[in-house]
């Protein structure tokens, strides 16, 4: 199997099929990621306690970038971590432990929709709220659920409890 990452970095323009975003976007979100990344661990390198000499110790196993695309890729595909561990050569654990590093790392430095980034800025807030009032939803009847009748009785009306006969 090809990594994705790899498959991105040689062919660019499928980055949109693959991850959500195009190849210039995802290489901004490496950057912004990468920075939060080297923070978070300055943070963790303060507060801990060295019995190995710095620098000593196993070497990460996948890059940041490689990080990003896994978390995206789980995103926007929704593959078993077994597979996505297969997709970059790691395995299921160590895929679930990455996705869910990145994951934060990208929920940081991401905001979580327009309202949420509005809601700090009144202002910024009735004018979402105007633009999307401009909108029709439409809903598909078909999704919803048929109501049925509660009292026993009146169920008893349409379905006789036996099992129909098909030749």
């Amino acid at each position: 199997m090809t990594n994705p990452l790899a498959r991105i970095e040689s062919h660019p323009h499928e980055a949109k099929r693959l991850i959500g975003i195009n190849y210039d976007q995802f290489l901004a979100l490496v950057s912004l990621a990468e920075k939060r990344h080297r923070e978070k661990q300055a943070e963790i390198e303060k507060n801990k306690v060295r019995i190995i000499a710095k620098g000593g110790g196993r070497k990460p196993e996948m890059s940041p970038k490689e990080g990003i695309c896994l978390c995206l890729v789980y995103l926007r595909q929704k593959p078993i971590f077994e597979i996505l561990g297969l997709l970059f050569d790691i395995s299921k654990t160590k895929a679930n432990d990455a996705f869910n590093y990145w994951v934060d790392i990208l929920r940081e430095i991401l905001p979580a929709s327009q309202i949420e980034e509005a809601s700090v800025d009144s202002q910024k807030y009735q004018e979402l709220q105007q633009m999307l009032s401009e909108y029709e939803l439409i809903v598909d009847s078909a999704e919803q659920a048929t109501a049925r009748p509660v009292d026993y009785q009146e169920q008893k009306r349409y379905y006789s409890g036996k099992k129909k006969c098909i030749l």
